[in-house]
């Protein structure tokens, strides 16, 4: 009996020194020929992590659907961790268009004569893609005695820090076969900054991606928490669950308007601010309490 209890604590301190042989933070002694962990623990829980699908949608059981277009500021306090050098959201965007990873479409919208929807048509090569953040720049022609002969202009280098908002295309449906009235964002785009003449003429989308495909994307990269290193929320947390500031720029209407189209300076606020109450309010109406 004795030595089955030998054997048993023998087999358990094996186990023991097994599991703590692969953190190095463990190890008293140099290892060759393995790479040191950073850190006390190895970090897995997001690099496997997949997506949580969401729950299919019938046209049929959908009984209100309203069409919202909004912004994301980086300069917004709670959306500064979006923009922190360790993992920026246009760096994760970019690197996945230029690995062939993600689709960068063309910020078409509306429809063609045919009534088909232009959204989702025109795909960039990532070349294109990525030539849509760089300011131009005047280049000088010269020849070969060294005169200069003309100029062009050409697509500058890319700041990622010049990249200071995201707009948010996304659907609000009331689903009556689940009774949920959820979100579904559709696209997300980067704003870029129109120059010419040394003079600002607005932002528009670079282009936009097609959120349901970045979810696989985002779903493994972390996003930087000020205040506890420990929590692993990923970009495809922070969309899905809407934990970001924002403020509306449009709503789907008759005269396809903007808000900045009919509304001046802080009207702008108030007009973002009376939709979001108007949603709030459709689904409190839809309850009795």
């Amino acid at each position: 009996m004795k030595k089955i209890i030998l054997l048993v604590f023998a087999g358990l301190l094996s186990t023991v020194a097994l599991a703590q042989q692969a953190n190095l933070s463990n190890s008293t002694k140099p290892i060759l020929d393995t790479v040191p962990l950073d850190g006390v623990y190895r970090k897995g829980n997001l690099l496997d992590a997949k997506v949580t699908p969401y729950a299919n949608i019938r046209e049929a059981d959908v009984i209100y659907r309203k069409r919202i277009w909004r912004q994301i500021d980086l300069r917004q306090k709670m959306n500064r961790p979006y923009a922190s050098p360790k993992s920026r959201l246009i760096d994760v965007i970019m690197n996945a268009v230029m690995s062939g990873e993600l689709t960068a479409y063309a910020n078409l919208d509306g429809k063609d004569s045919l009534g088909r929807d232009l959204a989702f048509t025109q795909i960039l090569t990532a070349t294109e893609a990525k030539a849509k953040f760089a300011d131009s720049v005047v280049i000088p022609e010269i020849d070969s005695t060294g005169q200069q002969i003309g100029s062009h202009m050409a697509a500058g280098e890319f700041n990622p820090d010049s990249i200071l908002r995201f707009q948010i295309k996304e659907d609000w449906l009331f689903d009556k076969q689940r009774s949920v009235w959820e979100r579904r964002i559709i696209s997300i785009a980067p704003m870029v900054t129109i120059r010419a003449a040394g003079q600002d003429l607005g932002e528009i989308a670079a282009f936009q991606i097609y959120f349901p495909e970045a979810r696989h994307i985002f779903v493994t990269k972390e996003v930087v928490n000020a205040h506890n290193d420990a929590i692993g929320l990923s970009y495809d947390d922070i969309f899905v669950k809407g934990l970001f500031d924002s403020y509306i720029v449009k709503q789907s209407n008759n005269d396809d308007l903007r808000i900045k189209d009919y509304a001046i300076g802080i009207d702008r606020l108030y007009e973002s601010e009376r939709i979001k109450k108007e949603l709030m309010d459709w689904e409190h109406d839809l309850w009795s309490y």
